[in-house]
């Protein structure tokens, strides 16, 4: 799958717009996509998911004040999934879906519009087509998708965090985001856009070890400290369950489209099981081919998980000497 609208050398930064429901790795992949200079990040979408949506729009809001980025515009959007209950993860990234460092009070609000209404009005208004960058349950997605058929050909793909062919993380079929909101993703994997698929394939094996964060903490300064604190709770909770780093999923949907070349990917037909006892929210890739249809997503399967660290490692750093400077 060749994607015209990710930059080579020289190119002009690809548009994109992040959403999600922050949660650690939300925030560290929002660090990377923020720091990257092959990307333009146009605005910032919320969802309900790993907390409830009042909780990661303010824990959206902190972590733009954090890094002085509040140029960018944040809007709330579905606070439930389309047909479901919502499900929530406090026992993952804590109460407030963000626990560990303090952080400063958002020093502006979200936009008046909603999700939907400010990724249509930054689709229209964008140069070229748009990536979308969705972290964690696809219902914004869903719902611009099912709202604006006419804007389809202004987005030039999504990049999720999300599934699993393997396994499941909170089922044994099924990864969260997905299982949050499996109709939301049904729709949007039958979309017909271009579609880049990090899921537990590949983020499991994207783990930050303890002289991992360590190194995150040695750039130096208060904004990397934040940074290696959020490692470190989340390499906690991780750790107490076995593992001997912090699987940091969310940001591989981010290096699918500045750093494609560490990720070793395979191109499948992926559906997402709505029903089922025990299938639920489970993504089934063909990874064989026994469907005879044609793929839909370019999948991850493996990642240089030195390179992974780096990339972070080295958005930390450029954030932080800006953050020194004064400069947005």
């Amino acid at each position: 799958m060749i994607d015209p609208s990710t930059p080579g050398a020289g190119a002009s930064p690809v548009p994109v717009i992040l959403d999600g429901d922050p949660g650690h790795d939300d925030a560290i992949a929002w660090v990377l996509a923020l720091a990257a200079p092959t990307l333009e990040v146009l605005g910032i979408t919320t969802v309900g998911g790993n907390a409830p949506l009042e909780k990661t729009t303010y824990n959206t809001l902190r972590i733009l004040t954090l890094l002085d980025r509040t140029d960018v515009p944040v809007a709330a959007g579905a606070s439930r999934p389309l047909v479901a209950e919502p499900i929530v993860a406090p026992s993952v990234h804590g109460e407030s879906g963000l626990d560990g460092p303090e952080l400063p009070e958002p020093a502006v609000q979200a936009v008046q519009e909603t999700a939907v209404e400010l990724m249509a009005r930054l689709l229209r208004s964008a140069s070229r087509p748009v990536w979308l960058v969705p972290t964690g349950a696809l219902t914004n997605v869903a719902a611009l998708l099912l709202a604006h058929p006419e804007l389809h050909a202004r987005i030039a793909g999504i990049s999720l965090m999300g599934g699993g062919i393997q396994r499941g993380n909170w089922t044994p079929a099924a990864e969260f985001n997905i299982l949050v909101d499996p109709e939301a993703a049904k729709i949007v994997f039958e979309s017909g856009l271009p579609l880049k698929m990090a899921g537990l394939d590949v983020t499991e094996r994207a783990q930050f070890l303890p002289e991992d964060f360590e190194a995150v903490r040695a750039v130096g300064g208060p904004f990397a400290e934040v940074v290696a604190d959020w490692l470190h709770f989340f390499y906690e909770f991780h750790h107490a369950l076995g593992y001997a780093g912090a699987p940091v999923h969310d940001p591989v949907a981010v290096v699918a489209l500045i750093a494609p070349e560490i990720l070793q990917t395979q191109e499948m037909f992926v559906q997402v099981e709505t029903a089922g006892q025990y299938a639920r929210g489970a993504t089934i890739g063909d990874v064989y081919g026994s469907t005879g249809r044609a793929p839909n997503a370019e999948v991850a399967m493996g990642i240089d998980r030195e390179a992974y660290v780096e990339l972070i490692v080295t958005a930390v750093r450029r954030h932080s000497e800006r953050l020194a400077g004064g400069k947005r």
